[in-house]
């Protein structure tokens, strides 16, 4: 049985990043996998800001940098068109299997050592440090470390069994399912395109986003709740596209997004959780690549502390929930709440919103900035009462 210091339980974008952070720390990591291939299958729009970027360290790379992205359109139901526009690149759509790739080439030149096809089957604490046994390639092996950060999506079997409780109310689970297609034709290249309405994804959004010429994801995310499935909804508006109907798919993803049931304590003795594990999504537009990536870069940080001091109790790991929340979290419950006044808006709502308001409110509302958002919605909405009702009951 080899012994770490932490074992980083899934080799996703946060999992890489726990592990390559840690390595740099010099603590001996052992990252590990259940799928086969690093990177598939990826669940994601793969939208990536540069904002992000730059917070994260990360630099645009031609491998896995697939399309600069200048802006958003936004759609209303009547197919009204809300631009938001920077004059510089926003972000990049990315191809996120080779993204994931290049972190874990990363992680493991600084010392990481990373396994796939090694699924984490069950976790016993024996003297303060937790036995993992995994299935490895058809054997049975064992990995023994004092800290387990659990980075391993939003069914997290390591944060389960090692007695955190991360359920989450099916209100706050989106399904989504997405095409990445080629052959077709949108408008906007250079941007990110979202499409609202209840026909087209009831609490939720349609995306296109370009990989390139002719090229592009093209998802939806919807309340899990709802009667018809994801599949249906996007089905029903690739049709409905001429641009779209008659393009070549090339890859099919699905999967479930956490947006809110935020976690107050994602710490337990010899625990940390980051990531969809610990639903660090943000609730309005589902993107957690970046969230998930600085949550465990934080969640790094107190495990290289605990383990020069020996410490790794729950009450030593909850510097990791003072120190998210003061960082992200506290934002993110800000715009969990607008998420919940835009559950509230019919489609004449969201007609009106499309014709008041500006792609820099539209940037304000989506950023939980409540105190700019009321002001707009004071002075844009003062003509329609009802709906300015609804908004400032959450901007509050």
């Amino acid at each position: 049985m080899q012994e770490f210091d932490v074992i980083v339980i899934g080799a996703g974008p946060a999992g890489l990043t726990a592990a390559k952070k840690l390595a740099e720390g010099k603590a001996t990591v052992l990252c590990i996998d259940k799928k086969q291939e690093i990177g598939v299958p990826k669940r994601c729009g793969e939208g990536l800001g540069l904002a992000w970027m730059k917070r994260l360290g990360l630099k645009p790379d031609k491998r896995w940098c697939m399309q600069p992205i200048f802006g958003a359109a936004l759609y209303s139901p009547s197919l009204k068109s809300l631009e938001i526009k920077f004059k510089d690149i926003s972000g990049y759509v990315i191809e996120r299997r080779v993204f994931e790739k290049v972190l874990a080439e990363e992680a493991a030149k600084k010392g990481a050592l990373i396994k796939v096809k090694c699924h984490a089957r069950s976790f016993e604490r024996i003297n303060g440090r937790v036995i993992v046994t995994c299935t490895e390639n058809g054997a049975q092996t064992q990995y023994a470390a004092p800290i387990i950060i659990a980075a391993d999506g939003t069914e997290s079997l390591a944060a389960r069994r090692l007695g955190l409780e991360t359920k989450i109310s099916l209100n706050d689970i989106d399904s989504g399912y997405q095409y990445e297609m080629v052959n077709i034709k949108f408008d906007n290249p250079n941007y990110i395109n979202l499409f609202f309405g209840k026909n087209v994804a009831n609490r939720g959004y349609v995306w296109i986003f370009p990989k390139g010429k002719n090229h592009a994801n093209v998802g939806i995310g919807i309340a899990g709740a709802e009667q018809k499935t994801a599949k249906e909804y996007l089905d029903k508006f690739v049709n409905a596209h001429p641009g779209l109907r008659n393009g070549s798919i090339i890859e099919v993803n699905a999967g479930t997004i956490p947006v809110g049931g935020f976690l107050d304590d994602m710490v337990a003795d010899n625990l940390l959780v980051v990531g969809d594990a610990a639903h660090q999504v943000n609730p309005i537009h589902g993107g957690g690549i970046g969230i998930a990536m600085e949550a465990a870069m934080i969640a790094s940080s107190v495990a290289l502390e605990a383990l020069r001091k020996k410490d790794f109790s729950h009450d030593f790991l909850c510097k990791y929930n003072k120190a998210w929340y003061a960082t992200r979290g506290n934002k993110l419950k800000k715009i969990l709440k607008q998420r919940h006044m835009l559950e509230e808006l019919s489609d004449d709502n969201f007609e009106t919103l499309a014709n008041a308001i500006s792609g820099p409110d539209v940037m304000a509302i989506a950023e939980g900035d409540l105190v700019k958002s009321a002001k707009i919605v004071a002075k844009k909405l003062i003509k329609h009462p009802k709906l300015m009702g609804i908004m400032l009951k959450y901007l509050r």
